[in-house]
């Protein structure tokens, strides 16, 4: 038979958390078509991957790529990464269903200017992402904060019934139009009001489609046991899985306090489907929070609209420059971005190690000094957790990148190498895997991601993307509760 690709002699994690296992992978129409000894055959183009890892594509289920899939559609930062979907919408910030009055509200603005929001519908961004032909497939959650700015004139209070009733009828709207589900992000101002009662009414809208919850939850600080009891009760009203956000111990008086989150965790696993997702480092980004400045660790400046020359620069050494406390400086410096440093090692480790932890980069595209995440998450995984730490083993890291992910999300056909699924495929030399982005120099290509396929064509070779775009828009596909078995 004539195939498309030949990939040889590839050590395979197929993404099912099962050791490596050498195969040659035949990939022909965008699926793959055959996998074990396809000796004789002939295909357009062959490789020989001896020495090398064949993994499935990376799905990065923490981004804020909403519009950069749109309008910078080769998203070099993740294709480079081995990443090859991303789903978009997250912490109740997403591009669509918007109608904005003015400028876009804190964190919404994330995602860019006024000019970036031009998708009134669910349906009208599902059509522009599929117009624009990303390198990379594109999966969205509805966001909360984006539904609240459509019909609330005061994002500081709660919503009325008839403001509930509309979010209601466009999230279900996004639903049908194939949104995998709803996201909110209680931390912030623009939705730390809405009542506990507001999201479980909205919520009710997923249980008809078996969509999921995802949420940055209400505080990541000290309260953050009642934050994710809060997320767990949301996620039973609704019938709904729910998938915890970045779950992290944020602040320093919280450090150490891993194993009681992840205890809460696996008790609610018990009795309902419950996962969360994590970044591999203890340093977090996000807009400029006046609540979270405090000399009790680093804070880094990525953006700031007054002041841009600060980009890159510590809030400290610019208070000192200024002659200012750090809370005014803060204030001066905003609308802005920060890096905190605000999280302890000890504690990432045992997140990113747990069964039910998935990785997420978190990385926000719009920032002109960005978190190395953005680069960086994935090949840290793969090279200094599991390969320098031997913090879980290298099938393990990929499953948590791949299988395990595809499922949670309903991800249909793919997150596996397995024959008959899309061929979202990342070649990567094990031995030198790993990220290049660092807090100081954070917008670099991680090296040893050799090749990467997705729907079957090749786009990243040897280092470099080739200018393909094979992306499409995957829509929810069926019931997303189906996913979440132990595992």
């Amino acid at each position: 038979m004539q195939y498309h690709t030949l990939i040889r002699n590839a050590s395979i994690i197929d993404g099912s958390n099962r050791p490596a296992y050498l195969a040659d992978v035949a990939i022909v129409d965008g699926r793959i078509a055959r996998i074990g000894d396809v000796q004789g055959a002939r295909a357009e183009e062959e490789i020989d991957a001896a020495g090398r890892v064949l993994a499935p594509g990376f799905i990065d289920v923490h981004t804020h790529d909403d519009t950069v899939v749109i309008r910078q559609p080769q998203l070099l930062p993740k294709l480079s990464q081995g990443v090859t979907t991303v789903i978009v919408g997250n912490c109740g910030i997403s591009a669509s269903p918007v109608s904005l009055r003015g400028a876009p509200p804190d964190p919404m603005n994330l995602l860019g200017t006024a000019a970036a929001f031009v998708y009134p519908r669910f349906s009208d961004y599902r059509a522009a992402v599929q117009a624009a032909q990303p390198c990379l497939n594109v999966a969205a959650l509805v966001g909360h904060t984006a539904l609240r700015s459509n019909h609330l004139d005061d994002l500081s209070r709660t919503a009325t019934p008839d403001e509930i009733s509309a979010m209601r009828g466009q999230l279900r709207e996004s639903l049908e139009a194939g949104a995998l589900g709803l996201s909110t992000g209680l931390a912030y101002a623009s939705a730390f009001n809405a009542s506990t009662d507001e999201v479980q009414q909205l919520a009710e809208e997923l249980a008809a489609f078996g969509a999921v919850y995802t949420t940055h939850l209400r505080s990541e600080f000290e309260p953050v046991l009642e934050a994710m009891d809060e997320a767990f009760r949301i996620a039973r009203h609704a019938s709904s899985p729910v998938i915890i956000s970045h779950l992290k111990c944020a602040g320093a008086g919280n450090w150490g306090r891993s194993p009681q989150l992840l205890a809460s965790l696996e008790q609610a696993a018990h009795t309902q489907a419950v996962a969360c997702d994590c970044y591999p480092y203890a340093a977090s980004s996000s807009t400029l929070d006046l609540k979270q400045v405090t000399d009790a660790h680093r804070i880094t400046i990525t953006w700031s609209t007054p002041h841009p020359e600060v980009s890159g620069r510590d809030l400290l050494d610019i208070a000192a420059q200024w002659d200012v406390p750090l809370l005014d400086a803060a204030r001066r410096l905003q609308p802005a971005g920060a890096v905190y440093y605000g999280m302890d090692e000890a504690d990432v480790r045992r997140i990113l190690a747990h069964p039910l932890s998935m990785i997420g980069s978190d990385g926000l595209p719009e920032d002109p000094f960005p978190h190395p995440r953005l680069w960086g998450a994935f090949p840290r995984v793969l090279g200094h957790f599991s390969r320098d730490l031997g913090l879980f083993p290298l099938h393990t890291a990929v499953h948590k990148m791949t299988g395990l992910s595809a499922a949670r999300f309903g991800l249909q056909q793919r997150g596996e190498i397995r024959e008959g699924f899309w061929a979202d495929l990342v070649l990567f030399d094990p031995l030198r895997v790993r990220d290049v982005a660092d807090f100081t120099d954070p917008q670099r290509s991680a090296e040893g991601i050799d090749g990467v396929w997705v729907n079957g064509v090749r786009s990243y070779v040897d280092g470099q993307a080739n200018g393909a775009r094979a992306g499409r828009f995957l829509p929810r596909e069926g019931d997303l509760r189906v996913g979440f078995s132990r595992p």
